[in-house]
């Protein structure tokens, strides 16, 4: 070491992929901010720009409208773990993204290979350029998007534990109703044919079904801490 400097930690680039409900969202930003990593949500750009479609007239029921405006709208996502924010165009829709309408059209606006080619490079270029590492979540980090990844987590859940949490967060949602919508969104993500949701080869499984949200939190910054010291 010259000058006394200070040991420098290895930037670490963490992919967690997994279906809806398996705790992505939540683990994703405590391991981040727990190891001092940048965060990025990945659905919440594909919500986004599926939010700046239904704004702005667009048919999300024809992939050639889709394709023909997917380059249109700036996204802008902030990667701070403790408040990450996402904006279109300049406008804060953290909030609107959320709505059952986006919720139920994502995945039509998702499967445009326009789209997926669109997102997938904004998505490459923050984690290029995030200091120390990031966690990037979604549905196809480890196997299209960052597929030299340091670390691959696939997290999984009963559709049954998943239906019960997404419930939980939508108050007052019938958790039938829920796990049928979560079934049929898995479905759509996992046959589309441009970047399905699907596990890496070299992705660690963790199955989240039995499990507090503290021990995933526990189990997966215990997997990056033992990635970046073999770094």
């Amino acid at each position: 070491m010259e000058n006394g400097a200070a040991p420098t930690v290895p930037a670490v680039i963490v992919a967690i992929d997994g279906p809806s409900g398996t705790g992505k969202s939540s683990t994703s930003k405590a391991v981040a901010a727990q190891l001092g990593l940048s965060y990025l949500d990945t659905g919440a750009q594909y919500r986004a720009i599926t939010w700046w479609m239904v704004n702005n007239g667009i048919d999300t029921d024809d992939p050639h409208a889709i394709a023909a405006a997917a380059g249109k709208p700036e996204i802008l996502s902030g990667t701070d773990p403790a408040g990450p924010t996402i904006t279109v165009d300049g406008a804060d829709v953290a909030g609107p993204i959320r709505t059952q309408e986006v919720t139920s059209k994502v995945s039509a606006v998702s499967a445009v290979p326009e789209v997926r080619t669109r997102i997938t490079e904004l998505q490459r270029t923050i984690a290029a350029a995030a200091p120390l590492g990031i966690v990037v979540e979604g549905r196809d980090i480890g196997t299209t998007v960052l597929p030299d990844a340091d670390l691959k987590i696939f997290l999984t859940a009963s559709a049954e534990a998943r239906a019960a949490r997404r419930s939980g967060e939508l108050k007052g949602a019938d958790v039938n109703v829920t796990r049928e919508a979560l079934i049929k969104r898995d479905a759509a993500d996992s046959s589309r044919k441009t970047s399905p949701l699907a596990k890496a080869d070299d992705a660690v499984e963790v199955d989240t079904t039995e499990l507090t949200l503290a021990q995933v939190i526990e189990c997966v910054v215990t997997l990056v801490e033992e990635k970046r010291a073999g770094k």
